[in-house]
């Protein structure tokens, strides 16, 4: 038992890589209410810019509030973003791929177009553009995000729908007189999910990397809701005195979004043998 559990570590290695950091974080925006002992948004005079000790472990902000709170409930919104923009952007791609791999022809050509328009953007400044016309809020940054991160999604899918619309499971769902909308939806997707789940891994690091620039720029998350980038920003004015506001979530998002990215390639590794075999 113990030999088969270090071969399966051994062989998918950038796999538990992933799992961890992303399992750490997961589990304290979960239990975020129980692991803090301070409310995120109390502020005390009394306690500003302490230094990490054993009651504020990672010390305290310019206003006095507990920075190992801040970051606890910081990880729900980092984690809300990556899910929810992923979840938006893959909608849309996958839809759009669908109906681009399966009719092909004209439809084909002016989705795929449209996708390489959308790719000549830098999406963090199309985000930034977009962002200036509308309120900073969670919600915005979510869908803003979700709205200009799905193209790789849509080739991916369209990809996968052009290889199996000519597989014999589908040409007997065809004859058997399924329509279109359940050949798509019963018997193509399902068997592209491999590609898009890698895709939405990858695709929640960069949402909360996304999240992140935009709050440390000051037009993401806003005051008093408590988030990594915003943490940063105090970190960048205190930097001479309080190098813990800037060293905390640095890491933070380091290790998030490296565990998600090693999750990622894990999970590529792992489809990848599987679908050889």
């Amino acid at each position: 038992m113990t030999g088969e559990l270090l071969y399966f570590l051994k062989s998918r290695m950038l796999l538990v890589l992933g799992i961890v950091p992303v399992t750490v974080v997961a589990l304290a925006a979960i239990f975020a209410p129980w692991l803090a002992h301070f409310d995120p948004l109390a502020i005390d005079p009394s306690s500003v810019l302490l230094e990490p000790s054993a009651l504020h472990p990672f010390g305290t902000d310019s206003l006095g509030r507990d920075v190992y709170a801040r970051m606890l409930y910081g990880a729900r919104v980092s984690l809300w973003v990556g899910i929810i923009s992923v979840g938006i952007s893959v909608s849309i791609g996958a839809t759009l791929g669908l109906i681009a791999g399966w009719f092909r022809g004209l439809v084909d050509e002016c989705l795929m177009r449209f996708v390489d328009v959308m790719l000549c953007f830098p999406t963090f400044f199309l985000i930034l553009a977009v962002i200036a016309f509308l309120e900073p809020s969670l919600t915005n940054i979510m869908v803003v995000i979700g709205l200009t991160s799905w193209m790789g999604a849509a080739r991916l899918v369209r990809a996968e729908t052009l290889s199996l619309r000519e597989r014999d499971f589908v040409q007997a769902a065809r004859l058997s007189g399924a329509g279109t909308a359940r050949i798509l939806l019963r018997h193509i997707l399902p068997n592209a999910t491999a590609p898009l789940l890698v895709s939405a891994t990858l695709g929640v690091a960069g949402a909360i990397l996304t999240e992140s620039g935009l709050s440390f720029l000051g037009i993401g998350v806003q005051y008093p809701l408590p988030s990594w980038g915003n943490i940063l920003i105090e970190g960048k004015e205190t930097l001479g005195v309080a190098w813990w506001l800037s060293l905390f979530p640095g890491l933070a998002v380091l290790l998030t979004v490296l565990g998600y990215n090693l999750l990622g390639e894990g999970l590529r590794d792992l489809l990848d043998r599987r679908s050889s075999r």
